[in-house]
């Protein structure tokens, strides 16, 4: 029913490191939610995997730790349907979605410098600001 999972052309994570349970829903569904098992639960085993290169493996680790279990593997689960089949498209989905997040580095940032007008624009705030606080003083009569 599962094959392998097409991330990108060049990335595939082979069905033998996938593995899907399917569970009673919860939520409203009438007689029907008791009886047929329709949720999916689709565990992924990241820490085994050879489909990811180590600095993707750490990326998606970290985007996924509240998915993580005991043992390292990401849990992702689909009840958007009654279907079990769609559900577990939609696991799928999720997950392939999930680590193609994780394959984009993230951009390093170069430390700037604010421009010499942005510093004089500031301080010139600053100072007006300050003015309008210090004119909130008492008010003396001239009598």
């Amino acid at each position: 029913m599962s094959g392998p999972l097409v991330v990108t052309p060049h990335i595939v994570i082979p069905a033998t490191e996938l593995a899907w349970t399917a569970v009673r829903a919860s939520g409203p569904g009438g007689q029907n939610v008791n009886k047929v098992a329709s949720k999916v639960e689709l565990r992924f085993d990241l820490p085994n995997t050879e489909a990811l290169p180590p600095s993707a493996k750490a990326r998606l680790a970290r985007l996924a730790k509240n998915r993580l279990d005991a043992d390292g593997c990401i849990l992702i689960t689909s009840q958007l349907t009654r279907d079990q089949r769609q559900n577990l498209e939609d696991a799928r989905e999720k997950l392939a979605d999930l680590v193609r997040r994780a394959l984009v580095p993230p951009k390093r940032r170069r430390p700037t410098r604010p421009t010499r007008s942005s510093q004089r624009k500031r301080v010139d705030q600053k100072r007006k600001h300050s003015e309008k606080k210090q004119s909130r003083g008492r008010v003396r009569r001239d009598d």
